[in-house]
Protein backbone atom coordinates (compact mmCIF):
# COMPACT_ATOMS: atom_id res chain seq x y z
CA UNK A 1 0.00 0.00 0.00
CA UNK A 2 2.80 2.41 0.91
CA UNK A 3 4.61 1.56 -2.35
CA UNK A 4 1.50 2.38 -4.36
CA UNK A 5 1.09 5.74 -2.60
CA UNK A 6 4.80 6.48 -3.09
CA UNK A 7 4.63 5.68 -6.83
CA UNK A 8 1.45 7.73 -7.24
CA UNK A 9 3.11 10.74 -5.59
CA UNK A 10 6.15 10.68 -7.81
CA UNK A 11 4.01 10.08 -10.89
CA UNK A 12 2.13 13.31 -10.11
CA UNK A 13 5.40 15.19 -9.51
CA UNK A 14 6.99 13.88 -12.71
CA UNK A 15 3.88 14.77 -14.71
CA UNK A 16 3.95 18.32 -13.28
CA UNK A 17 7.58 18.89 -14.29
CA UNK A 18 7.14 17.35 -17.73
CA UNK A 19 4.18 19.62 -18.46
CA UNK A 20 6.12 22.64 -17.20
CA UNK A 21 9.15 21.75 -19.33
CA UNK A 22 6.96 21.38 -22.41
CA UNK A 23 5.41 24.78 -21.68
CA UNK A 24 8.83 26.45 -21.34
CA UNK A 25 10.22 24.75 -24.43
CA UNK A 26 7.12 25.53 -26.54
CA UNK A 27 7.35 29.20 -25.60
CA UNK A 28 11.05 29.45 -26.45
CA UNK A 29 11.03 27.39 -29.64
CA UNK A 30 8.83 30.03 -31.25
CA UNK A 31 11.57 32.65 -31.10
CA UNK A 32 14.87 30.75 -30.94
CA UNK A 33 16.65 27.86 -32.67
CA UNK A 34 16.02 24.31 -31.44
CA UNK A 35 19.35 23.79 -29.71
CA UNK A 36 19.31 27.17 -27.96
CA UNK A 37 15.67 26.84 -26.89
CA UNK A 38 16.20 23.29 -25.62
CA UNK A 39 19.37 24.18 -23.72
CA UNK A 40 17.92 27.25 -22.03
CA UNK A 41 14.63 25.55 -21.15
CA UNK A 42 16.62 22.64 -19.68
CA UNK A 43 18.64 25.03 -17.49
CA UNK A 44 15.44 26.73 -16.34
CA UNK A 45 13.83 23.38 -15.57
CA UNK A 46 16.80 22.03 -13.57
CA UNK A 47 16.95 25.27 -11.56
CA UNK A 48 13.22 25.10 -10.91
CA UNK A 49 13.41 21.47 -9.74
CA UNK A 50 16.33 22.18 -7.42
CA UNK A 51 14.65 25.28 -6.00
CA UNK A 52 11.19 23.76 -5.55
CA UNK A 53 12.33 20.45 -4.06
CA UNK A 54 14.80 22.13 -1.73
CA UNK A 55 11.89 24.06 -0.30
CA UNK A 56 9.24 21.35 -0.39
CA UNK A 57 11.25 18.22 0.47
CA UNK A 58 13.77 19.57 2.98
CA UNK A 59 13.01 23.02 4.35
CA UNK A 60 9.20 22.80 4.62
CA UNK A 61 9.05 19.47 6.54
CA UNK A 62 11.76 20.72 8.88
CA UNK A 63 9.88 23.98 9.47
CA UNK A 64 6.64 22.10 10.14
CA UNK A 65 8.39 19.79 12.58
CA UNK A 66 10.13 22.59 14.49
CA UNK A 67 7.47 25.28 14.07
CA UNK A 68 10.02 27.78 12.69
CA UNK A 69 7.83 29.12 9.89
CA UNK A 70 9.38 32.60 9.98
CA UNK A 71 12.78 31.12 9.14
CA UNK A 72 11.13 29.15 6.35
CA UNK A 73 9.56 32.35 4.96
CA UNK A 74 13.00 33.99 4.79
CA UNK A 75 14.41 30.91 3.07
CA UNK A 76 11.53 31.02 0.58
CA UNK A 77 12.28 34.64 -0.21
CA UNK A 78 15.95 34.05 -1.07
CA UNK A 79 15.35 30.82 -3.00
CA UNK A 80 12.55 32.46 -4.99
CA UNK A 81 14.83 35.42 -5.70
CA UNK A 82 17.51 32.98 -6.90
CA UNK A 83 15.08 31.21 -9.22
CA UNK A 84 13.79 34.54 -10.54
CA UNK A 85 17.38 35.57 -11.30
CA UNK A 86 17.89 32.33 -13.24
CA UNK A 87 14.72 33.00 -15.23
CA UNK A 88 15.75 36.59 -15.97
CA UNK A 89 19.34 35.66 -16.77
CA UNK A 90 18.25 32.84 -19.07
CA UNK A 91 15.79 35.09 -20.91
CA UNK A 92 18.28 37.95 -21.37
CA UNK A 93 21.17 35.64 -22.21
CA UNK A 94 19.14 33.71 -24.75
CA UNK A 95 17.98 36.92 -26.41
CA UNK A 96 21.45 38.45 -26.70
CA UNK A 97 23.07 35.18 -27.77
CA UNK A 98 20.51 34.86 -30.53
CA UNK A 99 21.00 38.45 -31.74
CA UNK A 100 24.70 39.09 -31.17
CA UNK A 101 26.30 35.75 -30.40
CA UNK A 102 29.12 36.10 -27.86
CA UNK A 103 30.16 39.57 -29.00
CA UNK A 104 29.09 42.24 -26.52
CA UNK A 105 30.16 45.86 -26.60
CA UNK A 106 29.82 48.27 -23.69
CA UNK A 107 26.43 49.52 -24.83
CA UNK A 108 25.23 45.95 -25.29
CA UNK A 109 26.28 45.02 -21.77
CA UNK A 110 24.48 48.05 -20.35
CA UNK A 111 21.33 47.18 -22.26
CA UNK A 112 21.62 43.57 -21.12
CA UNK A 113 21.95 44.63 -17.47
CA UNK A 114 18.98 46.96 -17.83
CA UNK A 115 16.96 44.24 -19.52
CA UNK A 116 17.94 41.77 -16.75
CA UNK A 117 16.33 43.88 -14.03
CA UNK A 118 13.19 44.30 -16.08
CA UNK A 119 13.01 40.56 -16.70
CA UNK A 120 13.69 39.89 -13.01
CA UNK A 121 10.59 41.80 -12.00
CA UNK A 122 8.42 39.86 -14.43
CA UNK A 123 10.05 36.52 -13.49
CA UNK A 124 9.31 36.77 -9.76
CA UNK A 125 5.59 35.83 -10.09
CA UNK A 126 6.51 32.74 -12.13
CA UNK A 127 9.11 31.67 -9.56
CA UNK A 128 6.66 32.23 -6.73
CA UNK A 129 4.01 30.18 -8.55
CA UNK A 130 6.36 27.23 -9.13
CA UNK A 131 7.69 27.19 -5.56
CA UNK A 132 4.24 27.73 -4.08
CA UNK A 133 2.80 24.87 -6.12
CA UNK A 134 5.54 22.48 -5.02
CA UNK A 135 5.24 23.56 -1.38
CA UNK A 136 1.45 23.37 -1.57
CA UNK A 137 1.59 19.77 -2.77
CA UNK A 138 4.08 18.92 -0.05
CA UNK A 139 2.08 20.74 2.64
CA UNK A 140 -1.04 18.84 1.60
CA UNK A 141 0.85 15.55 1.90
CA UNK A 142 2.37 16.42 5.29
CA UNK A 143 -1.00 17.61 6.56
CA UNK A 144 -2.52 14.34 5.38
CA UNK A 145 0.15 12.38 7.25
CA UNK A 146 -0.48 14.41 10.40
CA UNK A 147 -4.23 13.80 10.09
CA UNK A 148 -3.68 10.07 9.60
CA UNK A 149 -1.32 9.88 12.56
CA UNK A 150 -3.78 11.84 14.69
CA UNK A 151 -6.61 9.53 13.65
CA UNK A 152 -4.40 6.50 14.37
CA UNK A 153 -3.53 7.84 17.82
CA UNK A 154 -7.19 8.58 18.52
CA UNK A 155 -8.11 5.06 17.48
CA UNK A 156 -5.37 3.58 19.67
CA UNK A 157 -6.54 5.72 22.59
CA UNK A 158 -10.15 4.64 22.13
CA UNK A 159 -9.12 1.00 21.81
CA UNK A 160 -7.06 1.28 24.99
CA UNK A 161 -10.03 2.84 26.79
CA UNK A 162 -12.27 0.08 25.50
CA UNK A 163 -9.86 -2.60 26.72
CA UNK A 164 -9.79 -0.95 30.15
CA UNK A 165 -13.57 -0.82 30.26
CA UNK A 166 -13.82 -4.41 29.12
CA UNK A 167 -11.38 -5.42 31.83
CA UNK A 168 -13.58 -3.65 34.36
CA UNK A 169 -16.51 -5.89 33.49
CA UNK A 170 -16.26 -9.14 35.40
CA UNK A 171 -16.68 -11.87 32.75
CA UNK A 172 -17.72 -14.38 35.40
CA UNK A 173 -20.56 -12.14 36.55
CA UNK A 174 -21.58 -11.11 33.05
CA UNK A 175 -21.83 -14.61 31.60
CA UNK A 176 -23.59 -16.03 34.65
CA UNK A 177 -26.16 -13.23 34.68
CA UNK A 178 -26.84 -13.53 30.96
CA UNK A 179 -27.18 -17.28 31.30
CA UNK A 180 -29.56 -16.82 34.23
CA UNK A 181 -31.63 -14.32 32.22
CA UNK A 182 -31.86 -16.85 29.41
CA UNK A 183 -33.16 -19.50 31.81
CA UNK A 184 -35.62 -17.10 33.44
CA UNK A 185 -37.03 -16.10 30.05
CA UNK A 186 -38.42 -19.64 29.81
CA UNK A 187 -39.83 -19.70 33.35
CA UNK A 188 -40.55 -16.17 34.58
CA UNK A 189 -40.54 -13.49 31.91
CA UNK A 190 -41.39 -10.69 34.33
CA UNK A 191 -38.50 -11.50 36.67
CA UNK A 192 -36.17 -11.91 33.70
CA UNK A 193 -37.20 -8.45 32.50
CA UNK A 194 -36.42 -6.91 35.91
CA UNK A 195 -33.04 -8.64 35.98
CA UNK A 196 -32.25 -7.48 32.45
CA UNK A 197 -33.05 -3.85 33.31
CA UNK A 198 -30.82 -3.98 36.39
CA UNK A 199 -28.03 -5.61 34.45
CA UNK A 200 -28.30 -3.03 31.65
CA UNK A 201 -27.93 -0.27 34.27
CA UNK A 202 -24.76 -1.96 35.51
CA UNK A 203 -23.26 -2.16 32.04
CA UNK A 204 -24.31 1.41 31.20
CA UNK A 205 -22.56 2.74 34.27
CA UNK A 206 -19.39 0.80 33.53
CA UNK A 207 -19.26 1.78 29.87
CA UNK A 208 -20.24 5.45 30.03
CA UNK A 209 -19.31 6.77 33.46
CA UNK A 210 -16.40 4.75 34.78
CA UNK A 211 -13.85 6.19 32.36
CA UNK A 212 -13.72 9.33 34.52
CA UNK A 213 -11.18 9.86 37.27
CA UNK A 214 -13.92 10.25 39.87
CA UNK A 215 -17.68 9.86 40.04
CA UNK A 216 -20.31 11.03 42.49
CA UNK A 217 -20.61 8.81 45.54
CA UNK A 218 -24.35 8.49 44.99
CA UNK A 219 -23.78 7.05 41.50
CA UNK A 220 -21.26 4.53 42.81
CA UNK A 221 -23.64 3.53 45.61
CA UNK A 222 -26.49 3.11 43.13
CA UNK A 223 -24.24 0.88 41.03
CA UNK A 224 -23.48 -1.27 44.09
CA UNK A 225 -27.20 -1.47 44.88
CA UNK A 226 -27.94 -2.60 41.33
CA UNK A 227 -25.17 -5.18 41.53
CA UNK A 228 -26.51 -6.57 44.80
CA UNK A 229 -30.06 -6.56 43.41
CA UNK A 230 -28.95 -8.60 40.42
CA UNK A 231 -27.23 -11.13 42.67
CA UNK A 232 -30.27 -11.37 44.94
CA UNK A 233 -32.50 -12.09 41.95
CA UNK A 234 -30.04 -14.64 40.64
CA UNK A 235 -29.78 -16.66 43.82
CA UNK A 236 -33.20 -16.09 45.32
CA UNK A 237 -33.66 -18.00 48.58
CA UNK A 238 -30.29 -19.75 48.34
CA UNK A 239 -28.57 -16.76 49.98
CA UNK A 240 -29.41 -14.39 52.77
CA UNK A 241 -28.37 -10.88 51.76
CA UNK A 242 -28.48 -7.95 54.19
CA UNK A 243 -27.40 -4.45 53.17
CA UNK A 244 -27.28 -1.16 55.03
CA UNK A 245 -26.73 2.06 53.08
CA UNK A 246 -26.16 5.17 55.15
CA UNK A 247 -24.91 7.98 52.92
CA UNK A 248 -25.17 11.52 54.27
CA UNK A 249 -23.76 13.36 51.25
CA UNK A 250 -23.94 11.60 47.90
CA UNK A 251 -22.30 14.54 46.09
CA UNK A 252 -18.85 13.60 47.32
CA UNK A 253 -16.36 12.27 44.77
CA UNK A 254 -14.95 8.75 44.77
CA UNK A 255 -12.84 6.70 42.39
CA UNK A 256 -15.22 4.52 40.34
CA UNK A 257 -15.48 0.75 40.82
CA UNK A 258 -13.24 0.82 43.87
CA UNK A 259 -15.53 -1.34 46.03
CA UNK A 260 -16.92 -3.54 43.27
CA UNK A 261 -14.31 -6.34 43.42
CA UNK A 262 -15.13 -6.92 47.09
CA UNK A 263 -18.84 -7.31 46.33
CA UNK A 264 -18.29 -9.48 43.27
CA UNK A 265 -15.90 -11.78 45.13
CA UNK A 266 -18.31 -12.07 48.06
CA UNK A 267 -21.06 -13.44 45.82
CA UNK A 268 -18.64 -15.49 43.78
CA UNK A 269 -17.09 -17.30 46.76
CA UNK A 270 -19.99 -17.37 49.22
CA UNK A 271 -20.82 -20.83 50.54
CA UNK A 272 -23.78 -22.57 48.93
CA UNK A 273 -24.13 -25.89 50.71
CA UNK A 274 -27.35 -27.90 50.38
CA UNK A 275 -27.99 -28.00 54.12
CA UNK A 276 -26.60 -24.58 54.98
CA UNK A 277 -27.77 -21.22 53.70
CA UNK A 278 -24.97 -18.84 52.80
CA UNK A 279 -25.04 -15.17 53.67
CA UNK A 280 -23.63 -11.84 52.55
CA UNK A 281 -23.75 -8.83 54.87
CA UNK A 282 -22.79 -5.41 53.55
CA UNK A 283 -22.72 -2.02 55.23
CA UNK A 284 -21.68 1.25 53.63
CA UNK A 285 -21.83 4.48 55.61
CA UNK A 286 -20.53 7.96 55.02
CA UNK A 287 -20.41 11.04 57.15
CA UNK A 288 -18.29 14.03 56.28
CA UNK A 289 -15.08 12.92 54.63
CA UNK A 290 -15.12 9.40 56.06
CA UNK A 291 -16.47 6.43 54.12
CA UNK A 292 -16.74 3.11 55.97
CA UNK A 293 -17.28 -0.12 54.07
CA UNK A 294 -17.67 -3.52 55.72
CA UNK A 295 -18.49 -6.79 54.01
CA UNK A 296 -18.80 -10.31 55.34
CA UNK A 297 -19.77 -13.51 53.61
CA UNK A 298 -19.91 -17.15 54.57
CA UNK A 299 -17.18 -19.38 53.24
CA UNK A 300 -17.36 -23.07 52.58
CA UNK A 301 -14.86 -25.45 54.11
CA UNK A 302 -14.86 -27.21 50.77
CA UNK A 303 -13.65 -23.98 49.12
CA UNK A 304 -10.64 -22.88 51.17
CA UNK A 305 -9.43 -19.38 50.37
CA UNK A 306 -5.79 -19.80 49.66
CA UNK A 307 -3.32 -18.31 47.27
CA UNK A 308 -5.09 -16.54 44.42
CA UNK A 309 -8.58 -17.96 45.01
CA UNK A 310 -9.90 -14.41 44.95
CA UNK A 311 -8.10 -13.72 41.69
CA UNK A 312 -6.35 -10.51 40.88
CA UNK A 313 -9.33 -8.32 41.75
CA UNK A 314 -8.49 -7.77 45.41
CA UNK A 315 -4.81 -7.25 44.67
CA UNK A 316 -5.72 -4.62 42.09
CA UNK A 317 -7.89 -2.89 44.70
CA UNK A 318 -4.94 -2.76 47.09
CA UNK A 319 -2.78 -1.17 44.39
CA UNK A 320 -5.45 1.35 43.44
CA UNK A 321 -5.97 2.33 47.06
CA UNK A 322 -2.23 2.81 47.52
CA UNK A 323 -1.99 5.00 44.42
CA UNK A 324 -5.23 6.96 44.72
CA UNK A 325 -5.68 7.24 48.49
CA UNK A 326 -2.17 7.20 49.96
CA UNK A 327 -2.23 7.66 53.72
CA UNK A 328 -6.00 8.13 53.37
CA UNK A 329 -7.32 4.60 53.77
CA UNK A 330 -7.24 1.59 56.05
CA UNK A 331 -7.93 -1.87 54.67
CA UNK A 332 -8.15 -5.12 56.58
CA UNK A 333 -9.07 -8.52 55.17
CA UNK A 334 -9.80 -11.34 57.58
CA UNK A 335 -10.03 -14.87 56.20
CA UNK A 336 -11.17 -17.82 58.27
CA UNK A 337 -12.42 -21.27 57.40
CA UNK A 338 -16.06 -20.19 57.61
CA UNK A 339 -16.03 -16.45 56.89
CA UNK A 340 -14.43 -13.78 54.79
CA UNK A 341 -14.46 -10.22 56.12
CA UNK A 342 -13.42 -6.91 54.59
CA UNK A 343 -13.22 -3.60 56.43
CA UNK A 344 -12.23 -0.47 54.55
CA UNK A 345 -12.15 3.16 55.65
CA UNK A 346 -11.46 5.91 53.12
CA UNK A 347 -10.93 9.62 53.69
CA UNK A 348 -12.75 11.24 50.79
CA UNK A 349 -11.54 14.51 49.33
CA UNK A 350 -13.03 17.77 50.56
CA UNK A 351 -16.23 18.80 48.83
CA UNK A 352 -15.62 21.52 46.24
Amino acid sequence: MKIRIFNKHWLIVATFWIILEIAFWTQMIRDYPLILATSVSFVIMISSIISAHTLSDFLLPKAMATGKMKVFAIQCFFITLFLSSVFAGAAVGCYWLFLHGTKYDTVGRMLAYSDFWLKLGSAIPSAILINATACGIRFYQEHGKIEKNHARLQQAHLEAQLRILQDQINPHLMFNVLNHIHILMQKNVELASVLLVKFSDILRYQLYECNRETVLLEREVQYLKDLVAVEKIRWGDELKVDCVWNIKDGKRDIVPLLLVPFVENAFKHVSRLPMEKGYVTLMLSQQGNELIFTLENSASVQQPRQGNSHGLGLENVRKRLTLLYPQQHQLSIDKTINTFKVALTIQLSQKK
